[in-house]
């Protein structure tokens, strides 16, 4: 199953993008080999020239123009266009009609001759106590030398509200297409804030696995991608924190999941809004998974021995997915309704 609310690729950055949870208690913009200008910061005509490049690329994607995309991004990324074209179909809903407002971009330069295996770039004023309501920080992974910018559109008119986020190269003179990213802002019907909310009520209630699970949710509504991190998100992040359960896999730590007599090994789990259902997806590691008839039996195994051994789930999820996960990466999933889990 796949969750449509985000559509995301490699950029030529050519790696996974990486958050950077903790908060950052530094004054100056620069560190190192990376500086970052916000809108404020930057001269007019870059900015204008950055609105403007943004709400271009906007309209294409409103028109589901696949090809003048390609046409203007840069080669990297036009060598390799299918996620571009998976996301457009995916948010076609949200996009056609769409009115979109522009909020004010950053710009990231990576200075030197090599690729940075990790660049980090603070952006704006940051206070005593970590980041304030207009800084940014975004972490990037083996980012290649140059100037790229990030804008953020909201989307609304369409069917759902949505934010694209488009990452944008310097080359020449002209700004290319380096990065797609479309997120929903909603999940399950709510924004950000109900999650929250509902996580507070949770934790209130002494169900911290559901309020983690919801923390995580709202994260995930609180940025328009996971590389970039915001005060909202770095506050989350310390909520998220305070209940993070030690008998659950977080932050790539696997446990072990026991029941008659069988033991499976655990890898992740989270939420995943589909429709009008919020559910909540197990995955752990299997040797084969050729057989489906027999890994959905074992799927519905996992599913049974995590509601057992976490029936507060009962009450804040529809249903429960189960994923194996083969050694090569693939998996097979089954969904079982919460109602029907005995």
């Amino acid at each position: 199953m796949k969750n449509a609310s985000q559509s995301c690729f490699a950029c030529p950055f050519n790696a996974l993008l990486k958050t950077a949870f903790a908060a950052v208690s530094l004054l100056p913009m620069s560190a190192g080999a990376q500086t970052c200008l916000t809108g404020a910061d930057m001269e007019s005509g870059v900015r204008t020239a950055l609105e403007a490049s943004a709400r271009r690329f906007f309209d294409m994607a409103a028109r589901g123009d696949s090809a003048a995309l390609k046409q203007n991004a840069v080669p990297s990324l036009a060598r390799d266009f299918a996620a571009v074209d998976a996301a457009l179909k995916d948010n076609r809903a949200d996009l056609t009609g769409a009115n979109a407002t522009v909020r004010p971009p950053f710009l990231l330069t990576a200075e030197g001759s090599e690729s940075l295996v990790r660049a980090e770039f603070l952006c704006g004023v940051f206070g005593p106590s970590g980041q304030t309501r207009d800084s940014a920080v975004f972490v990037l992974n083996n980012l290649p030398p140059g100037k790229y910018a990030v804008t953020i559109i909201d989307a609304t008119g369409g069917e759902k509200p949505l934010t694209l986020t488009l990452v944008l190269e310097q080359l020449a003179a002209d700004w290319k297409l380096a990065g797609f990213y479309a997120r929903s802002q909603r999940a399950f019907g709510h924004d950000r804030t109900w999650f929250e909310q509902q996580a507070h009520d949770l934790r209130s209630k002494s169900q911290n696995h559901n309020a983690w699970l919801y923390y995580r949710e709202a994260m995930a509504l609180a940025s328009p991608v996971d590389f970039m991190n915001t005060q909202a998100t770095d506050k989350l992040y310390d909520e998220l924190q305070s209940v993070q359960p030690a008998d659950m896999p977080t932050n790539g730590h696997s446990v072990d999941l026991s029941s008659g007599g069988k033991t499976w090994h655990w890898t992740a789990i989270f939420p995943l809004a589909v429709g009008n259902d919020l559910e909540v997806v197990v995955k752990y590691s299997a040797a084969d998974i050729s057989n489906t008839g027999k890994t959905f039996e074992e799927n519905v195994q996992v599913i049974k021995a995590v509601v057992a051994k976490f029936p507060e789930l009962k009450s804040a999820f529809s249903g429960v997915v189960a994923r194996a996960v083969a050694p090569n990466g693939e998996d097979y999933g089954s969904l079982l309704p919460m109602k029907d889990i005995k």
